[in-house]
């Protein structure tokens, strides 16, 4: 008559291994993306940088008493920071560019204004897409921070 199979040799008892196998590589497979890739955006000390944020608060809101206002325009790999508003600033400006994801992409610089009072920024790259610019007096009294999207050939403000 009919001789039983093994139980290697039918469908069925192989089917029902592959399908937990498969969650257990799939598993492996997302813990090993998790820990090859960190999250740079979480603070160690996040109680400090609180603090810190209610302090720049304060800088933000001094820049606005005093009415600074700048436009930022991007040509290429050049970046023109220009002042429209608030009392005459002719010392050193402080510019960070922050990516809002990338760390690696952010960008500290002190820069000074030329002899048309223009701060000029030359860029290894176009930035677009979104940014986080922070400008801030070189004594460190005042702040602009703002959240734009930067193009090319394009004039945003700054206040």
């Amino acid at each position: 008559m009919n001789e039983q199979q093994a139980w290697y040799k039918q469908f069925w008892p192989w089917f029902l291994i592959i399908l937990p196998l498969c969650a257990v590589v799939a598993s492996f497979t997302t813990l090993k993306i998790a820990l090859s890739n960190s999250d740079s955006l979480v603070a160690e000390d996040y109680y400090k940088e609180g603090k810190a944020i209610n302090m720049d608060l304060s800088k933000v809101q001094y820049a606005k008493q005093l009415g600074m206002q700048f436009s930022l325009e991007q040509n290429h790999h050049e970046v023109l920071l220009t002042q429209h508003g608030g009392p005459a600033y002719q010392a050193a400006l402080k510019v960070e560019f922050y990516h809002p994801t990338l760390a690696e992409k952010d960008l500290k610089l002190t820069v000074t204004a030329d002899a048309n009072h223009v701060y000029r920024i030359t860029l290894p790259d176009v930035l677009t897409g979104p940014w986080e610019v922070r400008l801030e007096g070189f004594d460190g009294k005042w702040r602009i921070h703002q959240r734009v999207e930067l193009k090319d050939n394009a004039q945003l403000w700054l206040n």
